[in-house]
């Protein structure tokens, strides 16, 4: 909440709510200005998106012609701009059923943008993708060989979400190393700058043309008790 108060953005994307959906706090963002949508799952996972400039035809999970299992995906449309928060399941291990479905998730994601919009739409799929896309993406790569969101199948079901037709908002303006989304909470990492960006913001090309800037907002995992991810955020 304070960081809506102080950031004032017109439209979050917000993963990893782990509430149910009658513990989501609908009245307290009413208050801020933000109508709300929110796919829970009491404990795990949960995805939402809160606008204050308008949030219509809300879709939970995604629509690939079978069953929704987990609240990782929810639609909507705000303002003309279809918005999908998406939260990629982690992997745990290469060598682990988690990783397979991993995979496959991302080709139901892929299925999903298929069936509700047009790469000529105005579109931004955003969220923890928990894929490093390249390697100056992540602090050590070599630390990370044989570990899950730098692999190249994790990558390339990443390209298969882009080639559909989206870019990734933050590196059209940045192309060096160093910059991250996410530290791991032990061993100073934060302060260590020993992270990975696999937190994203894919747009499409009506989106990128109106594109004014990108960051990370780095302060916000600051504090007391942050998230040990940091918010993006694009300007259009």
């Amino acid at each position: 909440m304070d960081w809506l108060k102080e950031a004032e953005p017109d439209v979050v994307c917000i993963q990893e709510t782990k509430l149910r959906q009658d513990a989501f706090p609908f009245l307290e963002l009413e208050l801020l200005g933000y109508e709300s949508a929110h796919f829970g799952q009491g404990q795990w996972n949960g995805v939402a998106v809160i606008s204050r400039v308008g949030l219509q035809n809300p879709i939970l999970g995604v629509e690939d012609g079978g069953e929704t299992e987990e609240a990782r995906a929810i639609t909507v449309e705000c303002n003309g701009v279809g918005i999908v928060s998406v939260y990629v399941p982690n992997g745990r291990a290469l060598d682990n059923a988690h990783y397979i479905y991993k995979l496959e998730w991302l080709a139901h994601l892929r299925e999903h943008l298929n069936r509700v919009f047009k790469p000529a739409d105005m579109v931004v799929v955003a969220g923890d993708f928990n894929i490093a896309p390249a390697d100056n993406d992540v602090w050590s790569p070599e630390v990370m060989v044989g570990c899950t969101h730098v692999s190249v199948p994790e990558r390339e079901a990443l390209r298969g979400i882009t080639d559909w037709g989206l870019t990734d908002a933050l590196r059209k303006f940045y192309n060096q190393d160093g910059i991250y989304t996410w530290w791991d909470h032990r061993g100073g990492a934060f302060h260590k700058r020993q992270g990975m960006r696999i937190d994203h913001l894919l747009v499409s090309a009506e989106v990128e043309a109106r594109l004014n800037w990108a960051l990370v907002d780095r302060n916000a995992r600051k504090g007391q008790k942050p998230s040990d991810h940091a918010p993006v955020i694009i300007d259009f």
